[in-house]
């Protein structure tokens, strides 16, 4: 009797168990409290199992899997957001493999004047970037932007006497970075990597302008006393101003005047930044496509070994200019940790720790050999030009934070 008895209590067992739960956490279930007790007072027999229409496509039997086209979703959106997030080093690297694959179109880029016109781009852009309150930040920053052009101008071309102690066959590996290293900051990237890394771009701007024009007075100083040996250079002092003059301070003046003019303009220029940054970037990448195209014979003349000493010269000339600004920087600010003295030492820091390309391939140019073959003088210097920005780029945008404890704590980085 007692099994019978046991027989008629009702079950424990919960008659709707197949019902699964929902396939993702926190979803509601599809059927409701009030369904089910509806249910329980009508129906007398209850389905043990309810079958798909068709099959799943989860990947794994718990419910609890991705699909594979999920899968394929994610992946394509983490490579857009990794493209996105690097797209400044992807464009340099891309510049750098189109010229060594097909030199032919660089060339003629070359041949049409294209970096001339990229780099005119590159200050429009930032004369439309440009906010007022961000020139007055500028001037507020004064003292570390002498000390920048001081670091441009007077002092860092004395490292090219180091450079020049060093022996390589060809001789003119180690003479083009010599030459490399009196030159003023660079003309574009300096500004867009201060722009990423949340500095002060005004005062980067103002300090890449009047570096590069104040720079055609101190060139032929330093190259002569450096590198020449104390030998008079000739250089074309009037000719370079007025390149400087057109392919910098004018464009920055047009797209400061295009930004007030049309205040609609200005409006989506801000909501807007990153696009212009990226055209930016395209621009830059411009300047290492032409001169590879242009070098890519005499670099495939050029033993392995030689080229990559060479290179490994040009990384530790950097990171040389990087420690010894970063030092200097430490001392002028006191270690001080406000706001605008981090975006002031940031820009600084970057335009004073890296040497233009262009104008050193201008002043090579106008040289016509007195150095040696132009083409193997400018070809290490594209090399160091890559490796001051990527370097720049990588310590700025993956540990930003990393790096301004850097100007404040002398650190060069911090795991």
């Amino acid at each position: 009797m007692a099994t019978i008895a046991s027989m008629l209590v009702a079950p424990t067992r919960n008659p709707f168990s197949c019902f699964r739960e929902p396939l993702f956490p926190g979803s509601r279930s599809v059927v409701s409290n009030r369904y089910l007790e509806t249910c329980v007072r009508r129906t007398h027999t209850i389905p043990r199992f309810i079958r798909a229409c068709q099959g799943s496509d989860k990947v794994g039997g718990d419910g609890g899997g991705v699909s594979a086209s999920a899968k394929r979703y994610h992946f394509g959106k983490e490579l857009l957001s990794f493209a996105s997030d690097n797209f400044l080093p992807l464009a340099l690297v891309t510049g750098v493999s189109l010229g060594f694959a097909n030199p032919t179109l660089g060339c003629l880029a070359d041949k049409y004047s294209l970096s001339k016109f990229s780099t005119c781009g590159i200050f429009i852009i930032s004369g439309l970037t440009l906010r007022t309150e961000a020139i007055g930040a500028a001037v507020k920053g004064w003292p570390l932007g002498i000390f920048g052009l001081a670091s441009i101008l007077l002092l860092t071309p004395s490292f090219s006497r180091l450079v020049m102690l060093v022996q390589l066959q060809p001789q003119e590996l180690v003479t083009g970075l010599g030459i490399f290293c009196c030159m003023p900051t660079t003309l574009s990237s300096g500004v867009a990597l201060t722009h990423l890394a949340g500095g002060n771009s005004a005062l980067a701007l103002a300090v890449t302008v009047a570096s590069n024009l104040l720079g055609i007075l101190t060139i032929p100083f330093w190259v002569s006393r450096y590198i020449a040996g104390g030998v008079g250079v000739s250089f074309p002092t009037d000719q370079l101003f007025k390149s400087l003059i057109v392919t910098l301070l004018i464009p920055l003046i047009i797209g400061k005047v295009i930004r007030e003019t049309f205040k609609g303009f200005a409006n989506f220029v801000d909501n807007n930044r990153k696009l212009f940054s990226r055209m930016n970037a395209i621009c830059l990448s411009l300047v290492p496509w032409i001169q590879v195209s242009r070098s890519r014979s005499l670099l495939l003349s050029v033993e392995p070994k030689v080229f990559l000493s060479a290179i490994g010269i040009g990384i530790l000339l950097h990171l040389s200019l990087l420690a010894f600004n970063v030092l200097s920087i430490r001392i002028l600010t006191g270690g001080s940790n406000s706001k605008n003295s981090k975006g002031n030492g940031t820009a600084v820091l970057l335009v004073a720790s890296q040497k233009t390309l262009p104008v050193m391939v201008a002043v090579v140019e106008q040289l016509r050999g007195a150095f040696g073959e132009p083409g193997l003088l400018v070809l290490p210097c594209v090399a160091a030009h890559l490796n001051q920005v990527k370097t720049l780029y990588c310590l700025f945008h993956y540990d930003n934070f990393c790096v301004h404890t850097l100007i404040v704590n002398i650190r060069l980085c911090r795991s």
